[in-house]
């Protein structure tokens, strides 16, 4: 069904999205946002004021930190112009910046994790070796790296993107406006490949050899250091929100986006609304986990509040 036709079948599908529970059903994302925004203020705050300077593993959850912080911010925007499907308010330039600085920030976030689990991961395989390259100054080499390759990922959608009119809709959109089809394809094939499959492939190495190497040194009345195993579980913990969260996402784009009949399911539009409030927790849920979990971190407060 083509033109009019079409246009006459969506207006027939049923919606949970109306003027009744529009505000209702969006409620839960601006909460998200804005206890993300508190809650990692705080955190990068304590890391970053405090007298002591950071170790290794604290700069990588610091500069995760900042990613989290960074995609809050512009997670109101992407919220008005794609989930409530409105007119981009907006200019085309502040278009192309929060469509760029989401993309980086997504990319830049997994790679903090990367770095984060494999500092775990040669610290218990090989710590001769993590003693001579465990340093603060390496680290923050390392993480400017991640921040400057972001930004290189991150050009193309910065140059295509565009503020157009949908002509089914009669709606102004952002959105990323490729040249031809095998360019876009080109793109989604790096995007998929280097800011998932690559640093979730890692991840997943590095954890599962941990865990190993963690449960022969109980089984052999070795014990790992009490800071040690406190700094890995801690690691762990962030890691595996992180992932949850980052696979609900993947689900909600791949899955439930792409579905033709969406607008036609009520259950899609549920299913795809709980998708995009939990591919988000992850920012409220890692500053909890550094309390809960990291006992340094917990001590670092409490030095902060006192100077």
């Amino acid at each position: 069904m083509t033109g009019n036709q079409s246009n006459a079948s969506e207006e027939h599908c049923p919606t949970i999205f109306n003027n009744n529970t529009l505000i209702f059903c969006m409620t839960p994302v601006y909460v998200i946002c804005l206890l993300a925004i508190i809650f990692n203020a705080f955190v990068l705050m304590v890391f970053c004021l405090h007298k002591k300077a950071c170790t290794v593993t604290e700069i990588y959850l610091s500069n995760l930190t900042g990613t989290h912080l960074v995609l809050m911010c512009c997670l109101p925007f992407w919220t008005d112009d794609v989930r409530l499907s409105i007119d981009w308010p907006f200019s085309e330039s502040l278009c192309m910046l929060v469509q760029a600085v989401g993309k980086m920030d997504l990319f830049c976030n997994i790679y903090f994790l990367v770095l984060a689990i494999l500092d775990c991961y040669v610290a218990l395989v090989h710590p001769l070796f993590h003693e001579l390259m465990s340093r603060p100054f390496y680290a923050k080499l390392g993480c400017l790296f991640v921040w400057s390759l972001g930004l290189v990922f991150a050009f193309p959608v910065f140059i295509y993107s565009k503020v157009k009119l949908n002509p089914q809709s009669n709606i102004t959109e952002c959105i990323v406006d490729s040249t031809s089809l095998d360019q876009y394809l080109l793109y989604e094939v790096r995007d998929i490949l280097f800011s998932f499959i690559i640093p979730v492939v890692i991840i997943l190495f590095c954890s599962v050899r941990i865990i190993t190497i963690l449960r022969k040194k109980r089984m052999g009345f070795l014990k790992p250091q009490r800071t040690e195993q406190k700094t890995t579980t801690l690691i762990l913990a962030v890691v595996l929100s992180c992932l949850i969260c980052r696979v609900i996402f993947c689900v909600r784009i791949f899955v439930v986006e792409n579905t033709d009949i969406q607008k036609c399911h009520i259950m899609l539009e549920i299913i795809d609304l709980v998708c995009f409030y939990l591919g988000f927790f992850d920012c409220v849920l890692n500053p909890i986990l550094y309390i809960i979990i990291g006992k340094s971190f917990r001590n670092r407060t409490k030095e902060f509040f006192k100077q």
